[in-house]
């Protein structure tokens, strides 16, 4: 609305000086000691009017100073720029505004009555949830949140492979290794650690030997017919297995999933699609596998039953397409994925298409960059995988280390601590650059407390509570009754919050959320360094804790878009 406002009074006063009004925009700097709002009319206008352009912009000035709601103060700076600073009342009543709705500010309604599910995370049974699955996971949880608050109806799905070869490689381990399986009463780590073993054996054995290969084959065949009781049993124990710890993870990481989709329910669907649109020509026969042709639409061949009769990953999508609309007929899905899985999803997304008409254009997939470690690329095939929870046990180890000689916590809050830093830390790392950004992790780095990490803002936030605490046992409570002649920066900040998360929903971009969080903690602890809050004698202690309070439900909201969690202590 003040934009509107601050281009209306604008085009008068081009009007007033015979000039006519063209394009030119009215933008939020990101320094705002460069104004609340910046305009380049001046620039853009001047050079076809021949004219200087500082000077135009202190015409403009002239006419417009005093005229707009809200606005303080107007000057030109630079080589014409205009820059427009909102008034300290103005700002004073953004604080009330986020006391009074702290959870709602920032909330929108771009997808409002919108229903959108997002799929992510996606990790296979007998496989372990590697880092490349926190990804995943961090990225989906943080788009959905964004989501739900710009409005829309969000459901959280999870799409995972128990079925195929990998099911089979793995089952081929175990059989092997069978003297050495752990009992359901064993700690899960274990349990993981042998289905690990096992697939990582059995893959070798893939790759190596003709005879092994033979082998996998056919219990990958007895998986789809179910005619082998040992298969049966070590598939059900493993899968059993793999999806507690799952579950585990999703607890650890803050993700709660509405529906659960299986290849082994979207394959038998996926087959029965195949054959229907078969004789229509959607699909070819070649070689005696079935093919769907890319090139028709700029895209590859890509293969949905393979020449043994199996259905492939391709054939299972279509399966999981018409499944996941039955259970949940959205507007929109996002399927994230790394983004080396582009090329399979735009072929796959265009036979969906053609499949259900009623999806075009409904279907979305989000690619992200890869993790990356000392050693490279990961590959679960070759058994050096990082899995996730090793990651996150090594950084709660190390913050742990670093929590030893604080006597106000108890081992347990030191536990739960360290694993809230770590997630934050993780979670930090990823979202803090564009989605589609490869990600060096340094652990060192992520689990800084001076700034651009997610323990950083944890801490921030456990410190502004801390001062809440103290305030409340000196008996000052925050008020806005009173606030200072020259607003702190911060209250600038919060402002722009609302513009930040609707940008970064619609960009798909948490990073702009990340950013934001960054300056909005530095300039709280720059505040907290250069005043004391809590001072009962102090007139403006009343607004002092106000603006804490709005601090702390500003940064608040911004973690719980993140997916970062929150520590009681630090």
């Amino acid at each position: 609305m003040i934009r509107n406002k601050i281009r209306t009074a604008i085009n008068e006063a081009l009007l007033s000086l015979s000039i006519e009004a063209g394009d030119f925009d009215v933008t939020v700097p990101e320094d705002v000691s460069n104004g609340d709002y910046t305009t380049n009319v001046a620039l853009s206008h001047a050079k076809l009017y021949k004219l200087n352009p500082v000077d135009l912009g202190k015409r403009i000035v002239e006419k417009i100073d005093g005229t707009i709601e809200h606005i303080g103060k107007v000057e030109v700076a630079g080589p014409g720029f205009i820059n427009l600073y909102l008034s300290d009342a103005f700002f004073c009543d953004v604080l009330g505004l986020v006391l009074k709705d702290s959870k709602g500010y920032g909330d929108n309604r771009i997808e409002e009555g919108k229903k959108i599910i997002f799929e992510y995370t996606d990790p296979n049974p007998f496989k372990e949830f590697h880092i490349g699955h926190l990804m995943s996971n961090t990225i989906g949880e943080s788009l959905s949140r964004l989501a739900q608050v710009s409005g829309a109806e969000v459901k959280r799905a999870c799409y995972q492979g128990d079925l195929g070869l990998n099911v089979a490689k793995a089952i081929w381990g175990m059989e092997r290794l069978r003297e050495k399986m752990p009992r359901d009463s064993d700690p899960i780590a274990k349990r993981i650690a042998f289905i690990s073993e096992a697939y990582v054996l059995g893959s070798a054995g893939y790759e190596e030997s003709e005879a092994v290969k033979t082998d996998i084959v056919a219990i990958n065949a007895n998986l789809f017919a179910k005619d082998n009781a040992l298969v049966n049993q070590l598939y059900d124990t493993g899968r059993k297995w793999s999806l507690e710890s799952f579950e585990a993870m999703y607890a650890t990481l803050g993700t709660t999933f509405d529906f659960y989709f299986f290849e082994s329910e979207t394959a038998p669907i996926g087959q029965k699609i195949i054959a229907r649109e078969l004789p229509k020509g959607t699909f070819e026969s070649s070689d005696g596998a079935v093919v769907f042709r890319g090139e028709k639409y700029g895209l590859h061949t890509r293969v949905f039953v393979n020449s043994e009769g199996f259905p492939t990953y391709e054939c299972k999508e279509l399966g999981l397409a018409e499944l996941k609309h039955s259970r949940y007929a959205y507007d929109r899905s996002i399927i994230i994925t790394a983004q080396e899985q582009a090329a399979y999803f735009a072929v796959v997304l265009k036979a969906i298409e053609i499949v259900f008409p009623e999806l075009l254009g409904k279907n979305i997939n989000v690619t992200h960059g890869m993790m990356k470690l000392s050693t490279g690329k990961m590959s679960s095939r070759k058994g050096n995988v990082i899995a996730a929870d090793a990651l996150l046990s090594q950084l709660s180890h190390k913050v742990e280390e670093r929590m030893k000689e604080q006597q106000n916590m108890t081992e347990a809050e030191k536990k739960a601590t360290a694993t809230a830093v770590a997630v934050g830390a993780i979670k930090y790392s990823i979202l803090k650059q564009s989605i589609g950004k490869d990600i060096v992790f340094d652990p060192e780095a992520a689990l800084s407390l001076e700034g651009d990490s997610g323990p950083y803002l944890q801490y921030s936030l456990v410190r502004a509570r801390s001062i809440m605490r103290n305030a409340e046992k000196e008996g000052v409570a925050g008020s806005l009754g009173k606030c200072p002649p020259s607003m702190a920066p911060i209250a600038k900040l919060m402002y722009r919050f609302p513009n930040i998360v609707s940008r970064a929903h619609t960009e798909r971009a948490p990073q702009l959320i990340a950013t934001f969080l960054i300056s909005l903690a530095g300039e709280f602890n720059r505040y907290y360094a250069g005043n004391k809050i809590v001072d009962p004698k102090d007139e403006f202690s009343p607004y002092k804790i106000a603006l804490t309070e709005a601090f702390v439900a500003v940064l608040s909201k911004g973690l719980f878009i993140l997916g970062i969690p929150e520590p009681k202590k630090m």
